[in-house]
């Protein structure tokens, strides 16, 4: 199935026995912030479980589950199940518990923790995941003008510009395919 990924954060909600869950699907460059943020606004909750997924340089996927003090194996692994299941990649859930008075037992606690996390998915716009790449790309000064052009219409990033004595080198990012599209003279 192809990885999908989102853009923005999304949020979910699950109640149980009156402990509330509340779930945040974020990109995962936001993930650090967004846990020291939840933090400090929840001052009172109980637990933040965690869990992401990150597809690294070497194509190997990073993932972990942590269960910020729930029984083990009730909270963060149940939740990064549910992103293997949907096939995300380069996000993660924070979970924020409050305890309701009424303990959940294990199998609750799963349910509970990995029901929030679908939630937020399911309100959340999943789009294609896409890795990015970076290419090099030379061009004389009387062509860099149509490569940049070209480099706008595909909506790829310029990294950077370096400009020799002859033209320009540019470092572009963005999807394979569409690198491989410009057909500028690549050298890498």
């Amino acid at each position: 199935m192809p990885l999908k990924t989102i853009t923005r954060e999304y949020e979910g909600f699950l109640e149980d026995r009156k402990s509330r869950f509340l779930a945040f699907l974020v990109p995962i460059e936001q993930f650090e912030v967004r846990l020291e943020e939840l933090r400090k606004e929840h001052r009172k909750a109980n637990h933040i479980v965690t869990a992401h997924r990150r597809l690294l340089e070497d194509d190997r996927v990073e993932e972990s589950g942590k269960d910020d003090g729930e029984p083990a194996g009730t909270s963060g692994m149940p939740t990064l199940r549910v992103l293997q299941g949907a096939d995300l990649i380069n996000c993660a859930v924070l979970i924020v518990r409050y305890f309701g008075g009424t303990k959940l037992g294990g199998g609750g606690l799963a349910r509970a923790y990995s029901g929030a996390a679908q939630d937020a998915i399911a309100n959340a716009d999943l789009v294609p995941f896409q890795k990015l790449s970076r290419k090099k790309f030379s061009a004389d000064f009387a062509s860099s003008s149509e490569l940049e052009r070209k480099i706008t219409g595909l909506g790829l990033d310029v990294v950077s510009r370096d400009y020799t004595e002859t033209g320009v080198v540019l470092i572009v990012e963005g999807p394979e395919d569409l690198l491989d599209a410009l057909d500028g003279t690549a050298d890498g």
